[in-house]
C-alpha cells in the first residue's frame, strides 16, 4: 500500500488534526474502542505527521496499552530522531512494559536534555524516582514548579520526593502550597497526615472534616481522606474515633475495587501443592550469594531490617524490587509460547503449574541482570518486596546462595498495620477485615509449608524481638547474612539513603516499641477477626 504524502498543505493538516482531536475527545468521553479507531486512522492516512504518533502513543499509554504506544512512539522517533520529546516518551513506554534496563540509559540522558515543558520535567522526575533517583527527580520537580507555579500537583510531587529524602519540614512547606491551590486535594491531606507524629497543635482535623464536607460526592476521595482523619486521631490517643474513621475509608475503598480473596488463597494453595517436596539445588552457575531478599508481609517491619542491613558497608539497600517476579512471568509466558507458538491467556494456576518447568538457573541470571546497576556497586544487596514470600522455594531453586530474611510479626498486629495503610495498588485484601483474615491464614499455611520443604534455608526474624533488644538482635541478623558486625548497622536512622515505602517517615527514627501491641486499643473491633484467626490454629 503506497503511504500518503505528508499532511504539509493547509488542508491536509487540518484534516490531520481533526483527526487527532477526535481521538482524544473520544478517550476523554470514555469511549475506548473509538479513541483506538481514530488512532489507527490517523497512523494509516497520515504516517509522516509527528504529532499524530506522539497522540498515539499517549493515548495509547492511557488505555494501558504500552506496547502500541511504544510502536507509536518509533514511528516518531524515525520522523525526529533524537528529539528529547519523543525519547522520553520512548522511556516512558518502556517503563510501563518493565523494561527498566532498557530505560535507564534513556533517563540518564535525559536529565541534562533541553525540555521544552513542566509536563516534561515533571515526566522525567517520575520516571527517575521509579529508578531510585530521587535527588535528580527533585531537581525536574522543582522545576516544573518554576515553570507553572499555580499547578498544585507539581508541589505534592515535591513532597513525596522531600519524604522519600526524609525532609519533613521541606515536604511539609510543599503541601501546604498544593493545599493552597487545591484545597480538596485528598492524597496531599493524606501524605501531611502521615509526615509525622500529630499532636495537639499540629494535627489538621479541621481541614480534614472541612474537605470531608465538601467531597460527599467523591468516594474515592473520602476513603483518602477518612484514612489521613484516622491517622490523626490514632497519634492523638482518640482510638474509637479512629477506628471508626478507619473502617469508613476502608469500606469506601474496598467498595470501588473488583478483587476476590478467593483467587488468592486458591493460587497460595496451588503453589504448596506444585512445590510439595523440597527439590535438590544444584551448584549455581553464577555467584548467587549477593541477594538478601526480605520477605513477608507488608507493615511487618521488612523495612527496618532493610535498613539496618543497609548501612553495612557491603550491603546496598535496594528497596522493592519487583524482578523476580517479572523475570518470573515473563519465563513461564515464554514457555507458554513453546506449546502451539502463540501467546496465550494464564490463570494464577496455570502460571504456578508452568513455573515448576523453569530453567531456575536461567531464571537467576535473569534477575540478576535485571537488578539496577547501584546494587551491584557492593558485594551484596537487599531487596524487600514483601511478597517474594510467595517465591520462596522458587528463589532458593534460582538462587541458591541468596539469602532469605523472613520478617513476622504478632498476627493481630501484622493485620491492624495493613488494615489501617492505604497502599496505592497492592494488597487489595486489606480493607476487609474478614478478607484479610483469609489471606493472613493462607499466607501462614504457605510460610509453614516452605519452612517444612526448605528446612535451614530461611532465617525468621520476629519485629517484637528485634524492637525489644535491638543490638543482639541486629547482631544476629548480620551475622546470619554470613557478614562480619559494624556498629554502624545500629543507627539505621541516621542514613539519608531514600526509602519510598510506607514507613518512609518513620525510618527516620531511632528503634523504638511504639508499634508492638497496638491492636490492644481496637480489641473489641478486631473480635471477628482474631476468632478467624485462632479457628485457623494461630496462636494470639
Amino acid at each position: 500500500m503506497t503511504e500518503s504524502p505528508p499532511p504539509t498543505g493547509p488542508a491536509a493538516i487540518a484534516a490531520a488534526r481533526a483527526l487527532e482531536q477526535q481521538a482524544w475527545s473520544a478517550l476523554r468521553s470514555g469511549d475506548r474502542q473509538q479513541a483506538m479507531h481514530y488512532c489507527q486512522q490517523l497512523g494509516q492516512r497520515f504516517p509522516q505527521y509527528a504529532g499524530g504518533w506522539y497522540s498515539i502513543s499517549q493515548i495509547g499509554l492511557r488505555l494501558n496499552n504500552a506496547g502500541a504506544a511504544l510502536a507509536a512512539t518509533e514511528r516518531l522517533l524515525q520522523l525526529h530522531p533524537g528529539h528529547p520529546g519523543a525519547l522520553l516518551q520512548k522511556a516512558n513506554c518502556l517503563m510501563r512494559l518493565g523494561r527498566d534496563a532498557e530505560a535507564r540509559p534513556l533517563v540518564g540522558a535525559l536529565d541534562s536534555a533541553p525540555l521544552e515543558s513542566a509536563y516534561q520535567h515533571a515526566t522525567l522526575a517520575l520516571l527517575q524516582s521509579r529508578l531510585d533517583q530521587q535527588e535528580k527527580a527533585l531537581a525536574h520537580y522543582q522545576r516544573a514548579s518554576q515553570l507553572e507555579p499555580d499547578a498544585p500537583e507539581h508541589y505534592y510531587n515535591l513532597a513525596t520526593v522531600h519524604r522519600f529524602l526524609g525532609n519533613i519540614d521541606l515536604a511539609d512547606t510543599a503541601l501546604a502550597q498544593c493545599l493552597a491551590r487545591a484545597p480538596l486535594d485528598a492524597e496531599a491531606h493524606k501524605l501531611r497526615a502521615d509526615l509525622r507524629r500529630q499532636n495537639a497543635q499540629t494535627h489538621h482535623l479541621a481541614a480534614l472534616d472541612e474537605a470531608l464536607a465538601q467531597t460527599a460526592d467523591r468516594p474515592r476521595q473520602r476513603a483518602t481522606l477518612y484514612y489521613a482523619k484516622a491517622k490523626e486521631l490514632e497519634d492523638l490517643g482518640r482510638w474509637q474515633e479512629s477506628f471508626t474513621a478507619l473502617q469508613a475509608g476502608a469500606s469506601l475503598r474496598r467498595q470501588h475495587m473488583r478483587y476476590s480473596v478467593d483467587d488468592d488463597v486458591d493460587t497460595m494453595a496451588r503453589i504448596r501443592r506444585v512445590y510439595a517436596d523440597s527439590a535438590p539445588v544444584p551448584p549455581s552457575p553464577v555467584d548467587s550469594s549477593a541477594p538478601v531478599f526480605v520477605i513477608g508481609l507488608p507493615r511487618t517491619g521488612t523495612t527496618l531490617v532493610e535498613r539496618i542491613l543497609g548501612m553495612h558497608s557491603e550491603v546496598h539497600a535496594a528497596g522493592e524490587l519487583n524482578q523476580f517476579a517479572t523475570c518470573m512471568s515473563r519465563a513461564v509466558a515464554e514457555l507458554a509460547r513453546q506449546g502451539d507458538g502463540s501467546p496465550r491467556r494464564l490463570s494464577k494456576q496455570d502460571r504456578v503449574q508452568l513455573s515448576a518447568q523453569l530453567d531456575f538457573a536461567a531464571l537467576g541470571r535473569d534477575y540478576l541482570a535485571a537488578v539496577p546497576p547501584a546494587a551491584r556497586k557492593r558485594p551484596r544487596f537487599t531487596d524487600k518486596m514483601p511478597l517474594n514470600f510467595l517465591y520462596a522455594g522458587l528463589i532458593h531453586r534460582a538462587l541458591p546462595g541468596a539469602t532469605i530474611v523472613h520478617v513476622r510479626r504478632h498476627p493481630l498486629d501484622a493485620c491492624y498495620a495493613m488494615y489501617k495503610t492505604l497502599f496505592a495498588d497492592a494488597y487489595p485484601f486489606s480493607y476487609h477485615l474478614d478478607e484479610l483474615a483469609s489471606y493472613y491464614i493462607a499466607y501462614r499455611q504457605l510460610m509453614a509449608h516452605w519452612e517444612s520443604t526448605l528446612p535451614g534455608v530461611m532465617y525468621g526474624l520476629d519485629y517484637e524481638v528485634l524492637v525489644g533488644d535491638f543490638e543482639r538482635e541486629a547482631r544476629a541478623l548480620v551475622a546470619a547474612c554470613n557478614l562480619d558486625w559494624q556498629p554502624a548497622c545500629l543507627d539505621f536512622h541516621t542514613s539519608r539513603a531514600a526509602s519510598t515505602t510506607a514507613s518512609a517517615s518513620q525510618v527516620r527514627e531511632p528503634v523504638h516499641q511504639r508499634s508492638v501491641g497496638l491492636w490492644r486499643h481496637y480489641e473489641k473491633e478486631l473480635q471477628s477477626l482474631a476468632g478467624r484467626l485462632e479457628a485457623a490454629g494461630i496462636a494470639l
